[in-house]
């Protein structure tokens, strides 16, 4: 037993969570420039929808943007979106990165990093990457930081407000997860302050009413020669998207039916967690109101993984702010054989092993360890 604790007291938890940050960064930025590379009509063709076909629509503003940008500077829209994303991407992992930096982070955090819809759902998955969520992930990361150091002034929460509002013209799923900023300033302060949440509220309802009453469709009809004129053409994606979400997830059933398998792993996850923190119920009951929150989603659209995976982000970024604050940024916890890590280390095997699409199938074992070490023999083997 003496040797085997003595193996644990070597394992640094915070330097593996820095290692996991810059490869996830790393490997979001190299994926995000490969699907823009390729013009991929999912990822690239999501920014670039905009004004100039129709009129006001919703997620129009950020193809509009790029579109005064190309005419200001003369550059390609793929490189101009990606010089976005790229600042977008790099500030949510450094302001994540800042806030974690004086924690005493635990090997149960870990877990929660490692859960297969947080950043391992980035290597599982690289559709997730390059995607708008990054905007919201990089205001709730900056506002988080400075409300875990105390020093969230007015003005940078009317800043905050102020990108959300923008960045619901970029996306609307910035409304359903409007819940985690309130959250936050709750489990900071103690208590409910209303009069404080109202700004963040009209910050994301004033865009969702006049999207729901002016908006028009994604495609208008010139959405693609508007493009090709400007170097991008697009073969598939969101502007030839023509189905039936509701429908298609009816179709598809048996494989939506498995994200349940994936939903109640991931609640037994988080409720081993919130065990071991202070405040669990209040905790509990909040989080299960946001998730309550985006049900829209689940039943408007078929990304049911994506919108896992969403949550999962923004609860890694909240409980860091809960974690204890530590001088050391290196600091070591003292791991012991007990069940509390054994079960977490079961939660981990578990998360490695299985993966969430982002729609489709809800639960596979093509997990992260498959597709290190077996996905790349099945390769070589079809090479043969």
């Amino acid at each position: 037993m003496m040797n085997r604790n003595k193996i644990l007291s070597f394992l640094n938890i915070k330097v593996f969570i820095y290692v996991l940050i810059v490869a996830t960064a790393l490997f979001a930025l190299t994926f995000t420039y490969l699907h823009n590379a390729k013009s991929d009509g999912y990822i690239l063709g999501d920014w670039l929808i905009n004004y100039q076909d129709g009129g006001f629509k919703r997620r129009g503003l950020s193809g509009s943007f790029f579109f005064l940008l190309q005419d200001l500077t003369g550059i390609k829209l793929n490189l101009l979106v990606y010089f976005f994303q790229v600042m977008i991407i790099a500030g949510f992992f450094y302001f994540y990165f800042k806030l974690i930096q004086y924690k005493k982070t635990t090997f149960l955090y870990l877990s929660l990093l490692l859960s297969s819809i947080g950043f391992i759902g980035l290597f599982n998955c690289v559709d997730y990457v390059g995607k708008k969520e990054f905007i919201v992930f990089f205001l709730f990361a900056y506002f988080v930081y400075y409300l875990n150091k105390n020093s969230l002034s007015k003005s940078k929460e009317y800043w905050v407000c102020l990108g959300l509002f923008v960045a619901m013209f970029f996306h609307e799923i910035t409304l359903f997860f409007i819940p985690y900023f309130l959250i936050a300033l709750y489990l900071k302060t103690g208590k409910f302050e209303f009069k404080r949440y109202f700004k963040y509220l009209i910050a994301v309802f004033i865009p969702t009413v006049f999207m729901a009453l002016l908006g028009k469709e994604i495609n208008e009809g010139q959405s693609l020669q508007i493009l090709q004129d400007r170097g991008v053409i697009l073969t598939k994606g969101i502007f030839f998207w023509n189905i039936d979400e509701r429908q298609y997830i009816k179709d598809h059933i048996q494989e939506y039916r498995l994200y349940l398998v994936s939903f109640l792993i991931s609640l037994f996850h988080l409720g081993f967690y919130l065990k071991y923190q202070t405040d669990k119920k209040m905790t509990s009951i909040l989080l299960l109101g946001a998730f309550l929150f985006s049900l829209p989603l689940f039943y408007l659209a078929i990304d049911w993984g994506r919108w896992m995976y969403i949550h999962m982000i923004f609860m890694i970024v909240l409980f860091a702010m809960q974690l204890k604050d530590s001088r050391d940024t290196t600091i070591l916890e003292v791991l012991k054989f007990e069940k509390k890590f054994y079960i977490t280390l079961f939660i981990i095997i578990l998360s490695l092993l299985y993966r969430v699409e982002m729609s489709g199938r809800g639960f596979t074992f093509e997990g992260f360890f498959y597709r290190i070490f077996i996905a790349p023999l099945e390769l070589l083997n079809k090479m043969v």
